[in-house]
């Protein structure tokens, strides 16, 4: 569909930028909104499905890129970690990497975790927990080998919720019980406009706002009938994420 790409959220926090999902031409749209992509310190995954990792690859090249241009002004070489629910997906993105220009050769140290239930990172006043859903099912009941995760991120006292994709909305309830979240972020790929606004609006004492990401068919071939429908279910402030939309957050 035209001005729809790929998924990927990119959070600015002082000197530092963090992306949650690099779906393709992450790297270029956050260039066009004039974010220096050497200031990326880590990379979340919510799953490792192409929509929401097929820009990664691009994006590191492009950090290491712009590590060789000695014009780069106040370049620091900062570690970028990559934060995936699916390590052996990352180990085949990074042997494709080696095949490119220079075999891939870094003067930054990149690493990759896997993402697992809880706390998986805090930093720079930036916290991410990861829940996860059965968007892609737990590959045995014994295990609990999951792959699929949504995130809750706080910077200070702002907080967002973004849910990834998720076999049933209800799953990310935990992530927004019993506090207040500044933003929700709820994809309606697989789910409808009535289903989600349903669901938010039990918890419209702990939603700030409601955002609509990862768009399925009814959003993007009737909009505003799709947002007028919105507003019939929930009394939260909704409305549809676009390309290059941005949100301000005073922590």
């Amino acid at each position: 569909m035209p001005d729809n790409l790929h998924t990927s959220l990119l959070l600015e926090a002082g000197d530092y930028l963090y992306f949650f999902d690099a779906g393709e031409s992450c790297s270029r749209t956050a260039h066009l909104l004039g974010h220096d992509l050497t200031r990326v310190r880590a990379v979340f995954l919510s799953h490792a499905h192409m929509d929401h990792v097929g820009g990664l690859p691009n994006l590191l090249w492009t950090v290491r890129k712009l590590h060789g241009l000695s014009s780069h002004p106040g370049l620091v070489r900062q570690p970028v970690s990559v934060y995936t629910p699916n390590m052996a997906s990352w180990q085949a993105m990074n042997e494709f990497l080696t095949h490119t220009e220079g075999n891939f050769s870094l003067d930054f140290d990149l690493a990759a975790f896997p993402v697992t239930p809880g706390a998986i990172f805090e930093e720079n006043g930036i916290s991410v927990q990861a829940l996860p859903n059965r968007h892609i099912p737990p590959e045995t009941t014994v295990s609990r080998v999951f792959r699929s995760y949504s995130f809750r991120v706080e910077s200070g006292s702002a907080s967002f919720v973004f849910s990834g994709d998720v076999a049933d909305v209800s799953e990310i309830a935990p992530l927004i019980l019993h506090r207040h979240t500044d933003l929700v972020l709820v994809e309606t790929g697989h789910h409808g406009v009535r289903e989600v606004c349903a669901w938010a609006e039990r918890y419209r004492d702990n939603i700030g706002r409601l955002g609509f990401v990862h768009h399925g068919r009814a959003i993007l071939n009737d909009p505003d009938g799709q947002l007028a429908l919105a507003r019939e279910y929930t009394n939260i402030p909704v409305f549809f994420a676009h390309d290059q939309q941005c949100f301000d957050f005073v922590t």
